[in-house]
């Protein structure tokens, strides 16, 4: 299937966007040879910093192959925001409603159509303390199993250094400047899934597979290793809280 023109809307982005990237950062693109040249794919993303989807797409707009990233259904109210979203094919994602699945079809249907979709599989910015990868969201992975097309996994370092997740004021820090890493990977081996039933085994262990190349990428980009184990935001508040408690009954 031939690859999606890029179209006005997501030009005019790139009109907007690219500029101020490139006078304020420095750039480190590896990788893009793993990107496919035609056909429907995934991309699964790691998340560090609020500015990081503008250095990904940036990445991206350059391979010549644009990517639909699922977004937070809030993002979409804001008018001049919105409408961009809007017109370059983003999916609007709603949490916890009727409308969640509504993510879920737009996804496949747009890699069906040979487009690009881009996951942020752990949902949010990471709250692991040293920004590594967290333990990941099976939206990617329900997707991949489903549709059968390449999954990329990318990995990327320095928007968070400019800046970093969850600071108390979001301000930037451009000076010195920044190199944004942005490094792509070939694409992983879900084989061993292949007719396997979704069930919510497979798709953890699938997600597990893809959030490990994720990682690998980012060790090679920062030259340190991970943790044995990713960062699992869920169970440490259900720590938090379980400690919380226990201080409570003394």
């Amino acid at each position: 299937m031939p690859r999606r023109r890029i179209g006005f809307w997501y030009r005019l982005a790139a009109v907007i966007a690219k500029p101020p990237l490139v006078v304020l950062f420095k750039r480190d693109w590896r990788g893009m040879e793993h990107i496919p040249a035609d056909g429907g794919f995934i991309t699964v993303v790691n998340h560090n910093s609020y500015l990081d989807p503008l250095s990904y797409a940036h990445y991206q707009y350059n391979t010549g192959r644009v990517p639909r990233l699922l977004a937070k259904a809030g993002l979409f109210k804001s008018p001049f925001v919105g409408m961009m979203l809007r017109n370059t094919g983003q999916i609007p994602v709603y949490r916890e409603t009727t409308n969640a699945l509504d993510a879920f079809r737009a996804a496949v249907d747009a890699i069906e159509r040979g487009e690009c979709v881009a996951f942020y599989p752990e949902g949010t910015l990471t709250r692991d303390p040293d920004m590594w990868p967290m333990a990941g969201k099976t939206g990617a992975a329900r997707v991949a199993l489903l549709t059968k097309v390449p999954v990329i996994p990318v990995a990327q370092w320095g928007a968070n250094l400019a800046m970093p997740p969850y600071a108390r004021e979001k301000k930037l820090s451009l000076f010195p400047r920044k190199t944004l890493t942005v490094q792509a990977g070939p694409p992983v081996d879900l084989s061993r899934f292949d007719g396997l039933e979704p069930t919510p085994e497979v798709l953890r262990e699938a997600t597990e597979a893809i959030m490990a190349a994720v990682t690998a990428l980012l060790e090679e980009i920062r030259g340190e290793k991970a943790p044995a184990e990713p960062y699992d935001h869920r169970k440490a508040r259900l720590e938090q809280r379980r400690k919380a408690a226990e201080g409570g009954t003394k």
